[in-house]
């Protein structure tokens, strides 16, 4: 099962410079000038997992088979980009495409690198976003709203005045320049929103980029996720080793990279978890959304699985570290054969049983 986080901003706040740090790659263009990312550049990266290595060591596997996220680094907005300004048409479709939006804000402070509003002011940045995916979704809901007004005054009222019920209720919070994820909506509804595939529906989270050596920065929102990074240090940490990094954190006085933070915080956003498969092949983490029930978590592996699921050996990780893997687990009493209703959980070391 795949993730995909898409990052946007406006032009010039660092988006492609983190991108590039965050798949340690220089595929971005990461030029002065508005619109230098005008196709999507797309990087998977492994999610470090410090479970894996403890694993591996119990099963003596073979092989390690971290989980992966994408990040999906989308052309910067401008202001009227729900009217088609700069690169709006195409930079809206693109963020349509992804699972959450790791929304980049500028709070450094560099003459070098132009801001396409000649100021620094990261919530002035975010509203303007905001505006445009909020007038976006405006636009998208008074076409279907239309359609089905027009449609209830016929034979097809019964189906299409619930509709329209709903579709209203949208309408109203985006004109209050609410995003659409903060109405309470109950199945039905959700199902008519989704079809919609609204922007402001999506999880959205912000990453704050400030200048080298500065973890302070100013709060944009008062429910939104928000993590703090400096794109520029996080492009220096991309050129060295993974040991020279970790030494140069350390000596920063820095615990997590902005990688890090930043998978962590979308893990939260998208509500996932990680589950683990373990032997002398390999030890594989998988990802699955928080709530998915065995069959499904099997099917993650291979989609018979979610029909062939017959039951499934379950035991958290650190117990069978400490027991020392699945030849001894079963003495220690702290395996449990699970059935179809077991809802997996984070840290779950998991061998299904599935009917050939």
């Amino acid at each position: 099962m795949s993730f995909s986080i898409g990052i946007v901003g406006l032009p010039n706040v660092g988006k492609s410079t983190l991108f590039n740090a965050l798949t340690r790659s220089k595929q971005a263009n990461a030029a002065n000038y508005p619109f230098c990312t005008i196709d999507p550049n797309v990087g998977v990266v492994e999610v470090p997992d410090e479970r894996l290595k403890k694993l591996t060591e119990v099963s003596k596997s073979e092989k390690t088979v971290p989980t992966t996220i994408e990040f999906v680094d989308i052309a910067g907005l401008v202001k009227g980009a729900s009217e088609g300004e700069g690169l709006g048409n195409k930079f809206l479709s693109h963020i349509r495409e992804v699972d959450a939006i790791a929304q980049v804000v500028r709070a450094f402070s560099d003459d070098n690198v132009i801001h396409v509003h000649n100021r620094v002011d990261p919530k002035d940045d975010a509203d303007i976003i905001n505006t445009e995916l909020a007038l976006a979704d405006l636009q998208t809901v008074e076409k279907r709203l239309e359609n089905a007004k027009r449609m209830a005054k016929g034979a097809g009222a019964k189906e299409y005045a619930p509709q329209v019920e709903i579709l209203e209720k949208v309408f109203n919070c985006l004109q209050e320049s609410k995003p659409a994820r903060e109405l309470v909506l109950n199945d039905d509804e959700k199902k008519v929103v989704a079809g919609l595939q609204l922007l402001t529906m999506k999880p959205m989270l912000y990453v704050v980029n400030v200048d080298e050596g500065n973890s302070v920065a100013p709060r944009i929102s008062e429910t939104a996720e928000q993590i703090t990074v400096s794109a520029k240090l996080e492009a220096e940490l991309a050129d060295l080793s993974v040991e020279e990094a970790r030494q140069y954190l350390k000596e920063l006085g820095i615990e997590q990279t902005g990688l890090d933070k930043l998978i962590v915080a979308g893990y939260k956003l998208l509500k996932l978890v990680t589950y683990f498969t373990s032997g002398e092949p390999e030890t594989k983490a998988w990802t699955i959304v928080d709530g998915t029930k065995a069959p499904d978590a099997a099917g993650v592996i291979h989609t018979d699985f979610v029909k062939g699921f017959v039951k499934a050996d379950v035991v958290d990780w650190k117990d069978f570290v400490s027991a020392g893997g699945w030849s001894k687990i079963k003495e220690t009493g702290k395996a449990r054969l699970e059935g179809k209703d077991y809802v997996v959980k984070d840290g779950d070391v998991c061998y299904f049983h599935i009917a050939a």
